[in-house]
């Protein structure tokens, strides 16, 4: 296990931001990243951009088009990372796609990602079955690949949680990312059975965007991640975002306390 994954949970109930690298650029992202640790972020997400974000609903699919036709590249989005390493040692894990690891190659992207400070990484398209081609390389490298339970994966959680890393990510909704009004898994029962494998901690994400929302699924899980909203503040007021989402971040982390 990642010791900097661990320490994100150990403190009380996490509060896990997520940000598409690159929108609006690389600079106002880095300052993203500072804003939202000050905020009172445990653990941040990093989006690495790719042209068919699968799991991604519209707000997180444009926020990828405005990144890529901004001209950020993978190698760009470890050159940033490694700039916030110098000042910043909150956790911090991609979010990103298999074929985004595979072309830049798996050794290669997980040994860079080590090198620059990376903690993790969560492959939305990769199903359990097929994780070992990318967990045995990330592992020899000291990152946790993040594995995904869903509210169908039903007699899979419990395999999938035996050999879960990092945490796991318990997708709330079935569907792709965005804010949702309501949420009606049972969140707990998900929780219980990877608990019941493996005594690893357990955050909620897909369609959380309320400070309520947000306590709710706290009472049933050891975290919460939010990603649509804090994108659609960066698609509305662009370059000016940072305050916005500073202060977002701290009302979400301030409800789950």
């Amino acid at each position: 296990m990642n010791k900097r994954i661990t320490e994100a949970f150990a403190k009380g109930k996490a509060f896990i931001p997520f940000v598409t690298c690159g929108d609006p650029s690389l600079d106002v992202t880095e300052k993203i990243v500072y804003a939202m640790e000050e905020a009172g972020a445990d653990l941040i997400e990093l989006g690495i951009p790719f042209s068919d974000p699968t799991a991604e609903g519209p707000v997180i699919q444009g926020a990828n088009l405005r990144a890529l036709s901004g001209g950020v590249t993978t190698d760009k989005v470890f050159d940033m990372v490694e700039k916030i390493r110098k000042n910043s040692s909150i956790p911090m894990v991609f979010m990103t796609y298999a074929n985004v690891v595979f072309s830049y190659g798996i050794e290669r992207f997980c040994k860079r990602a080590a090198e620059v400070g990376m903690d993790g990484m969560i492959l939305p398209d990769v199903p359990f079955e097929e994780k070992e081609e990318f967990a045995s390389v990330a592992e020899k490298y000291g990152l946790d690949l993040i594995s995904l339970i869903a509210p169908t994966s039903h007699e899979r959680i419990s395999m999938i949680a035996k050999e879960a890393e990092g945490f796991v990510y318990c997708v709330s909704s079935l569907g792709v990312t965005g804010m949702r009004s309501q949420i009606t898994t049972d969140i707990g029962a998900m929780v219980e059975l990877v608990k019941a494998q493996k005594d690893i901690p357990c955050a909620v994400g897909f369609g959380i965007s309320t400070p309520e929302q947000a306590k709710k699924m706290v009472s049933q899980a050891d975290g919460v991640i939010v990603g649509s909203a804090i994108v659609k503040l960066c698609e509305t007021h662009g370059a000016d975002c940072v305050p916005y989402i500073k202060e977002y971040v701290k009302s979400m982390k301030d409800a789950i306390r």
